[in-house]
Formats: C-alpha cells, sequence, structure tokens
C-alpha cells in the first residue's frame, strides 16, 4: 500500500473541500436539540468522496450509517467538524479525512480552512503542518499540560455527570474547548496543546485525529466504538498519564 500516494489524495481532498467551504454561505436545513444540520455537509461530502473514489477504498462519512465500518480497510471522513463554530462565523471547523486500516487509524488529514493550516500524518512514517515535520509536545505534569476536550451534542449536562468530568479535567493547568474535536486533536498532535479527553464523541470527528497524535509521537487509548459509532477517548503526548484519566473516568 502506497500510504505517501494516499495521504497526498486525501490531502487534495480536504483543500478542494475547504475551498468549498470558504466560499459558502452556509444555511441550516435542520437544527435539533443541541445540534444542527447545514446544507453544505452533504455537498462537501459528495466532493470529498468523487476525490477518494478514485483509491477505490470506501468510504465511512458522518453523512453515512455505520454500514461500512467492519471493512479492513476504509477511509473514515467529517466532511465539517464543528459545523456550528461554521454557521456563527468561528473560525474552529475543518475537513477532517483519516484511512483506517483493522480498526486503527493510520493515515489523517485535518484541514482549517480558516488559517489555511493542513495538519497531515502517517502513523509509523511522520507527521507534517503544512510540509513541515511537527512533534507532540514535551510537557510532562498534568499540572504544566493543556487539555482539549469537549461536550458532543448529546452529552448529559446533570449535575452528577459534570461532576465527574470535572473530576476528570481539573488537575490540568488549563481547559480548553474549541468546539472542533478534529482541530483539537491536531492541536495536541503538533505541540500546541498537550492531551484530549472527550466522552461519547464519533469516531468520523476523531479518526483522523488519532492518526496525527500518534504519527507525531504521543499515544491513546484505543477507542470502544458502539454501533452508533461513538467512543470515549483518551489521548496524551505519551509523556502524560492517560491511564490516570482513564482511572478518573470511570469512577
Amino acid at each position: 500500500m502506497d500510504t505517501k500516494n494516499l495521504l497526498a489524495i486525501a490531502e487534495e481532498a480536504a483543500r478542494i473541500a475547504g475551498a468549498a467551504l470558504r466560499a459558502h454561505k452556509p444555511k441550516v436545513i435542520k437544527s435539533w436539540g443541541k445540534d444542527m444540520k447545514i446544507d453544505a455537509d452533504k455537498d462537501i461530502h459528495r466532493l470529498i468522496l468523487k476525490h477518494l473514489s478514485t483509491t477505490g477504498i470506501p468510504v465511512l462519512s458522518e453523512e453515512d450509517d455505520m454500514h461500512n465500518f467492519d471493512m479492513d480497510l476504509k477511509w473514515v471522513v467529517d466532511p465539517l467538524d464543528g459545523s456550528i463554530n461554521f454557521v456563527r462565523g468561528i473560525p474552529a471547523c475543518v475537513v477532517s479525512i483519516a484511512l483506517m486500516k483493522n480498526g486503527e487509524p493510520i493515515i489523517g488529514v485535518v484541514y482549517d480552512f480558516n488559517r489555511n493550516e493542513i495538519f497531515s500524518g502517517i502513523v509509523g512514517t511522520g507527521a507534517w503542518l503544512n510540509g513541515k515535520r511537527f512533534f507532540v509536545s514535551t510537557v510532562r505534569e498534568r499540572g504544566e499540560a493543556i487539555l482539549m476536550t469537549g461536550f458532543p451534542s448529546h452529552t448529559d449536562y446533570a449535575t452528577e455527570a459534570l461532576e465527574k468530568y470535572i473530576s476528570t479535567v481539573q488537575s490540568f493547568k488549563k481547559v480548553r474547548l474549541l468546539g472542533s474535536a478534529a482541530l483539537s486533536l491536531a492541536y495536541v498532535a503538533s505541540g500546541r496543546a498537550d492531551a484530549y479527553y472527550e466522552k461519547d464523541i464519533k469516531i468520523w470527528d476523531v479518526a483522523a485525529g488519532l492518526a496525527l497524535v500518534k504519527a507525531a509521537g504521543g499515544e491513546y487509548r484505543n477507542p470502544k466504538i458502539d454501533i452508533e459509532g461513538k467512543c470515549t477517548t483518551f489521548v496524551s503526548n505519551g509523556n502524560l498519564l492517560i491511564e490516570d484519566l482513564n482511572t478518573q473516568h470511570s469512577k
């Protein structure tokens, strides 16, 4: 498998999608609870699908169900991670494309089209920001670390659930919520932050970012993915102990 060629195809697909999003004025077509669907989602999905189809590898996207997930080799795509940010003009939204093999992300591309920053990586080879190699941070103490996290749209906001969440994250120096899991993970991979934790996040939101983190020298606890595509994700730069996060989360 020519991973460098596949990465180049994914990067080009992400850039095409990002250019279309920059030129697009978003329109909300459906809103429910704490989530929404905008008209760009399916249009961008089709653009990416058309470009990735040249590889002959099946695609699992936020716009699909989970029927393709059991494939040994598959693209996992979020055409627009951070839709609400995009609608409101908050520049924290990205195109996310991953290649997964036997359940593990091996290639990741996260394109921040607002800043024209493309984070890309191949596990076992390296990770790059606009072509320049990057690595995870060297921070070792949680009291000095920045944690990226978020609340998925189906989050339980009951008092007990929130108290459990606070107990998991309170030992970090700073906690940041961008509203885009893929961008958060790209920041951990590139050393801008040090760890990431999110409960019940969808696999297409994190697959590319997980590949980036591992390609840049970090680590993650292999997420167990349910039938709806949700997983709980613990990620670090490899110096911070993610086992501690897992223990606190399980209490």
